[in-house]
């Protein structure tokens, strides 16, 4: 299933689609442009974090994937990673009008971090940050980089993460998620009909 979503009187910013493999099965539905958010990936910590991603780009997303959590919680949170950069991908097409660029800085506590990207259709991730605990509840650490990873290979996104400072893992990552969304919401918003980039096109 993967739907382009298209009202009565305009083209929506939003998309349908799922992916099934040996590992997980994932559907999900997109509206950058807002609406409700559900999320559920059998790893309360992780549903969180998206819920906060979600809530702070001002997206509508509706999200269940079902993944081998008795293996560990790492084919579930990239493949929730892939599926939710391609919807986001196919849900902007040709970014034509928006920003591209988004930056944001989230304090938690004692952490700080900030994330800095450009909608560019050339995906890199540079991640910069140490987790001070290895586990938030059942919620591995090291999986964060891998959901940032998936994100900006499957969306074009040119994505930089990092931890300024903090001695908590879960104020942390809480901070790059909000701090992804914030970024997000900012590179998308529209400013007019052209496609920001000297050459045309991105």
């Amino acid at each position: 299933m993967n739907i382009p979503i298209v009202s009565s009187d305009q083209k929506l910013r939003a998309y349908a689609m799922s992916r099934v493999t040996k590992e997980t099965s994932v559907e999900l539905t997109l509206n950058l442009d807002g609406g409700e958010v559900s999320v559920s990936t059998g790893i309360g910590f992780f549903d969180h974090m998206l819920t906060a991603l979600a809530f702070y780009a001002g997206f509508g997303l509706e999200l269940r994937t079902k993944g081998d959590l008795e293996v560990d919680g790492h084919h579930t949170v990239e493949d929730t990673g892939i599926v939710l950069g391609q919807a986001f991908a196919a849900a902007l097409e040709d970014n034509r009008g928006i920003t591209r660029f988004g930056t944001a800085f989230v304090p938690m506590d004692e952490a700080l971090c900030r994330v800095v990207l450009d909608i560019s259709n050339r995906p890199y991730l540079v991640y910069e940050v140490e987790m001070p605990q290895s586990m938030i509840g059942g919620y591995d650490a090291c999986l964060t980089e891998e959901f940032m990873r998936a994100f900006s290979m499957n969306s074009g996104i040119t994505l930089h993460v990092n931890a300024l400072y903090g001695r908590n893992a879960h104020h942390i990552t809480e901070a790059l998620f909000k701090a992804l969304g914030l970024a997000l919401k900012q590179a998308i918003r529209v400013e007019g009909d052209r496609v920001v980039s000297t050459k045309g096109v991105l």
